[in-house]
């Protein structure tokens, strides 16, 4: 069974609007309209650019742009969002060769032809294979998306400092100087709206700790 790939019509008008998104503000919905008036691209095949990203995850079936959208316009995270985007457009491709990004012109072009069921040279096929090319000029294959591991954050606690009155005075010494010892206790109370919490745990400060 034959499988559709995301292409444009105007293979060589891709990356220049991709820059341009790089260089323009994210809009609130990506339509024709901000292709043509925002990013300057009004032309018919020019348009063939809302369904290659669409396809590619770039943008959500709304109009709205997506995380990925997003990520390919930061610098740092521009790379893996590319790859991300062409993995996920050009699923078929990678699912049959994982390196498919290696693959020279012709060997790509005889994995596109047998998964569209089309002939090598049916201009299908040659949009398919220049659309990805192009595409993945902006890719980075190699680098790794940082995993973020979201940890439940701690709970809130109460630091209460707890002096004990001073016991067992210390013999005078010499040039009459009296000394003292002083206890600091530091305790942490866990975070609760139960009163009676508090109210046993000083008690029991006062009981075993704080009595002379």
């Amino acid at each position: 069974m034959s499988v559709e790939l995301p292409y444009m019509n105007s293979t060589g008008t891709l990356p220049k609007i991709l820059n341009k998104i790089i260089e323009a503000s994210v809009p609130e919905s990506f339509n024709y309209d901000f292709l043509g008036t925002k990013l300057g691209f009004p032309g018919g095949n020019q348009k063939t650019f809302v369904r290659w990203a669409k396809q590619c995850g770039f943008i959500n079936p709304d109009g709205t742009p997506t995380q990925i959208y997003k990520n390919f316009r930061n610098p740092s995270s521009r790379g893996i969002a590319m790859s991300k985007a062409l993995k996920d457009g050009y699923k078929e491709l990678f699912t049959r060769n994982a390196y498919a990004q290696d693959l020279s012109a012709k060997d790509l072009t005889k994995l596109v032809s047998e998964i569209t069921g089309k002939a090598h040279d049916h201009p299908t096929v040659k949009l398919i294979v220049r659309s990805f090319n192009n595409a993945k000029e902006f890719a980075d294959f190699e680098a790794k998306e940082t995993q973020q591991v979201q940890t439940k954050p701690k709970a809130q606690q109460k630091s209460v400092e707890v002096k004990t009155p001073s016991h067992n005075e210390i013999p005078s010494v010499p040039n009459g100087v009296k000394l003292g010892l002083n206890y600091t206790i530091n305790l942490v109370l866990p975070k609760t709206d139960d009163t009676a919490i508090y109210d046993a745990i000083f008690k029991s400060l006062k009981e075993n700790l704080l009595d002379e």
